[in-house]
This record gives structure tokens, C-alpha cells and sequence, in this order.
């Protein structure tokens, strides 16, 4: 027996259109449209983890401070 043959895929969409009803089922599938195609996005981008980061030239260095103590100046 197919997982997915035509009379399940049938009586699937007919209990999520009584679970959801008509008005949300509209909104869950373009969520869900929208899901996958920022996954696909996601999938397409250069891994930003795998490429060292790029070195930053003539970063100035910070000033140097003293530390600071409990005692007041006098």
C-alpha cells in the first residue's frame, strides 16, 4: 500500500479543512509558502561560518586607561 496515494492526500486536506476551515487555510499555506522559500534562500546564501572573516585594516587602537582604585585622589 503507497504512504501517499491519492485517497490519503484526499483525506488528509479534508481533516485540515475541518481542523482549520477554509479562511485559515488560506493563511497557513501562504505562511507556509513563504517558510520554504526563505529556506530555499537560506540554503542558496554562502555558509558564513566555513569562510574565515575578512581582516580589517588600519583599525586604530583604543586608548589606553588607567585602572581604576577605591582610594579618592588626593
Amino acid at each position: 500500500m503507497d504512504l501517499f496515494a491519492p485517497s490519503h492526500l484526499l483525506i488528509l486536506l479534508v481533516i485540515v479543512l475541518l481542523i482549520f476551515g477554509p479562511s485559515k487555510l488560506g493563511e497557513v499555506g501562504g505562511a507556509l509558502g513563504k517558510a520554504i522559500r526563505d529556506f530555499k534562500r537560506a540554503m542558496n546564501e554562502p555558509d558564513m561560518t566555513s569562510t574565515p572573516p575578512k581582516a580589517v585594516a588600519n583599525v586604530p587602537e583604543p586608548p589606553a586607561t588607567e585602572p581604576k582604585t577605591d582610594k579618592p585622589a588626593v
